[in-house]
């Protein structure tokens, strides 16, 4: 009986690591502020990620080492029964590159990874907005969509390399946020 109970116990312990996962190092998660709005016949979507870069993250892009901030951003419909139905999704990412000979930071912003825009600059400050501000991302169409009817917009976000690590075989996101909206046509 004993062994049983160790047995089980150990059972549970391994199943709530699983489901829930571990992170190691890792802080608290962070918030993303999401606003989407349709007009002619685009859904156009806007993100803020408060306190996208900490101290550790500071010093990874200091070294010189690539940085990636990645936002995975999902247009949707919530289903009562069933799986919520996705309309789209589309993927925003930031890439840091520090130089330490001309102490220049170089920021690369792919959309579903062609670069859209690179910006050159040798202020940290300008870095952070860069990485985790966007305003009106046209990501969407609105021709799937159907008048009257309610919508979401999701926002996950991750850093490369890992601020943290899991024992889970897919990544966490260290960033999340969401925003509804009905859709009038």
């Amino acid at each position: 009986m004993r062994a049983f109970t160790t047995f089980s116990g150990l059972l549970v312990g391994v199943l709530l690591l699983i489901v829930g996962g571990v992170n190691i190092g890792a802080a608290a998660d962070q918030v993303i502020r999401v606003t989407p709005l349709t007009r002619d016949g685009t859904v156009f979507v806007s993100f803020e990620a408060d306190a996208a870069i900490d101290r550790d993250l500071e010093q990874t892009i200091q070294s010189g080492l690539p940085t990636t901030f990645t936002y995975d951003v999902e247009l949707g419909r919530a289903s009562a029964i069933w799986f919520d139905h996705s309309v789209g999704t589309a993927t925003i990412a930031a890439t840091v590159r520090y130089d330490n000979l001309t102490r220049r930071y170089n920021v690369y912003l792919l959309q579903d990874g062609r670069v859209l825009e690179t910006h050159p600059t040798d202020s940290a400050a300008a870095v952070t907005q860069l990485v985790s501000s966007f305003h009106r991302l046209p990501l969407f169409t609105t021709r799937q969509l159907q008048a009257n009817t309610e919508y979401y917009v999701r926002v996950r976000g991750r850093t490369r390399p890992r601020r943290s690590w899991t024992v889970l075989l897919w990544d966490r996101p260290s960033a999340f946020g969401n925003a509804k909206f009905t859709f009038l046509g």
